[in-house]
């Protein structure tokens, strides 16, 4: 099921184009409207203050979104480890590594089995914050259904950028990507070119 889903974001969004919402002001009427790329319903919309949400990491150990954006931007990513996740995985590794120093945060909640994603973060030698949520009611607090979707959020708290759907060529990364350099004020870093430079070696 998981694989279909993220199959029909694929096609989603070949038809529709992607779904960055960063540039939409935050009105009212924005908020029950449609993410395009996943044809899922949201009322968090570009704007907003990004919702209450704790989550244990692997170790036990609480993560708090409003204690990391005390700090700094944060990329909440809500995923999966089906073929297509898995294959954008390597785009937002390349985006977590190219403004981490700049201070952003990336955390990756699986919605898979503990130990399934344990062998997962090993192989894939994730470097990253994530958590698991088997049950998915991260997706309940984040009022999105799609997998994956991406809130970027500002110091502070604000989302400033909304991305839904699974895209394996790296182009949506690389929007928000753009998104992410200018939250935290520096160079954009072209990771959909970074992935495909490394795949040629």
């Amino acid at each position: 099921m998981k694989r279909w889903l993220c199959a029909f974001s694929v096609a989603t969004i070949a038809a529709l184009g992607l779904s960055l919402r960063a540039d939409e002001p935050a009105k009212s009427e924005k908020k029950d409207a449609k993410i395009e790329a996943g044809k899922v319903e949201t009322k968090l919309a570009v704007g907003d203050k990004a919702p209450a949400f704790k989550i244990k990491d692997s170790a036990g150990k609480i993560i708090d979104l409003a204690e990391l954006t005390a700090k700094g931007p944060v990329l909440v990513r809500l995923t999966c480890g089906c073929t297509g996740c898995d294959k954008e995985l390597a785009y937002f590794q390349e985006l977590h590594d190219a403004y981490k120093d700049k201070g952003l945060t990336s955390l990756a909640v699986f919605k898979e089995p503990d130990t399934k994603v344990e062998e997962y973060v090993k192989q894939k030698k994730l470097n990253m914050l994530y958590a698991v949520d088997t049950k998915g009611e991260s997706w309940d607090v984040w009022q999105t259904k799609t997998m994956p979707t991406n809130f970027l959020i500002d110091k502070g708290g604000k989302i400033v950028s909304i991305a839904a759907g699974c895209d394996t060529t790296g182009l949506l990364a690389k929007k928000l990507s753009e998104k992410a350099a200018a939250v935290v004020k520096t160079d954009a870093v072209d990771v959909k070119a970074k992935v495909e430079e490394k795949n040629k070696k």
